[in-house]
């Protein structure tokens, strides 16, 4: 933070929001100001400069060609990779996700490097999309509650030595490389195939990023029965059998 303001930094909604993932800017501002905090927002499209002074940073999901324009718009900017070098943190949804590893598979079959931000790499898979709800275990290392979310993406995303599984898989497919791993994170970078916006369904997680941003070891509580009730009903859900 500066000058007592924490900035939320919102990449691309106009390339890469295709499934409501912009919700989950509107938790972590929503929840920084539930605790009095000072919050800037800044929405940035993809024709415009990623800032390197944000203290949190968020990207969401898209189809494979926008991803591929989001993808190339980043490397040429470089801002995100200056932002992690200054210590910000930074959440990542699906092709978000996809993007901030080493490589994915565009939209014309080819492999788009990626920013080399996690130590993944994903590919396409050769089945049917893992679609429908989510249930995992969030990496005890983290002291969160179980992971609900709604995926829906054909990719396998395989993790180098560097990169902690960030949940594992009760029901549904997660990374899809058939050994129960969700996402991938390493100190200050997250990534998830978790939609949801699945900041609304998992509260707690917002709240790590605040407290990483803010390098404290906890927040003033807040009034979360909205939260616990969609929680408790897609958890259910995810139970249900198919």
């Amino acid at each position: 933070m500066s000058d007592n303001q924490l900035r939320v930094v919102w990449i691309y909604p106009d390339l890469l929001s295709t499934y409501g993932d912009q919700g989950n800017v509107l938790v972590v501002e929503r929840r920084a100001r539930q605790r009095g905090l000072d919050v800037a927002r800044l929405d940035v499209r993809s024709d415009q400069p990623i800032p390197t002074s944000g203290d949190i940073y968020l990207i969401g999901g898209g189809e494979d060609r926008p991803q591929r324009l989001a993808a190339e718009r980043l490397r040429r900017d470089g801002g995100l990779h200056r932002a992690v070098e200054n210590g910000a943190i930074v959440f990542s949804v699906c092709a978000g996700y996809q993007i901030l590893g080493h490589e994915f598979i565009n939209d014309l079959g080819q492999r788009e490097p990626g920013l080399g931000l996690l130590d993944v790499v994903s590919v396409r898979g050769e089945g049917a999309r893992c679609v429908g709800d989510v249930l995992a275990d969030i990496n005890p290392q983290l002291g969160l509650p179980p992971l609900t979310g709604f995926e829906n993406h054909q990719g396998i995303t395989h993790l180098g030595p560097t990169a902690r599984p960030f949940a594992q898989v009760r029901f549904g497919n997660g990374n899809g490389t058939g050994d129960g791993t969700e996402g991938a994170y390493n100190d200050t970078v997250f990534g998830t195939y978790m939609h949801g916006p699945v900041l609304a369904r998992n509260p707690q997680i917002a709240d790590l990023l605040l407290k990483l941003a803010l390098d404290v070891n906890a927040l003033p509580p807040t009034d979360d029965r909205w939260y616990e009730a969609l929680r408790n009903e897609r958890i259910a859900a995810a139970q249900q059998p198919a």
